[in-house]
């Protein structure tokens, strides 16, 4: 069976997440959670990341806007990644790795200069 555009960006993701050895899952849809969450939910050295995934040219819908714009106001990152845009992801995780080393860097500082 090909794989749809859409699954491509989303194995692509996936293949970003594991390179940063990021904690992700895709949420059920089984009808029980509510419409519009995105692809893919992260959670990266204590950052939450959201990813909708699309293909092409292809829109998010207003409930997807709406659930980003939730998440981004609880202070996640909310992110809309199509073929094009996969540095957007690759980037978005280096500045969390990147805070994740300096936050324990500065730790480590913290508890020698007493």
């Amino acid at each position: 069976m090909a794989l749809t555009p859409e699954r491509k960006v989303k194995n692509r993701c996936v293949e970003i997440l594991k390179e940063y050895d990021a904690y992700y899952f895709f949420p059920s849809s089984n009808g029980l959670g509510r419409a519009g969450i995105p692809d893919i939910i992260v959670c990266a050295h204590g950052y939450f990341v959201a990813i909708e995934c699309k293909a092409g040219k292809g829109k998010t819908t207003a409930l997807q806007d709406r659930e980003l714009q939730r998440i981004r106001g609880a202070g996640g990152a909310a992110l809309v990644i199509n073929e094009d845009n996969l540095g957007n992801l690759r980037h978005v995780m280096t500045i969390i790795n990147n805070a994740a080393i300096s936050q324990t860097i500065d730790e480590v500082f913290k508890n020698e200069i007493h």
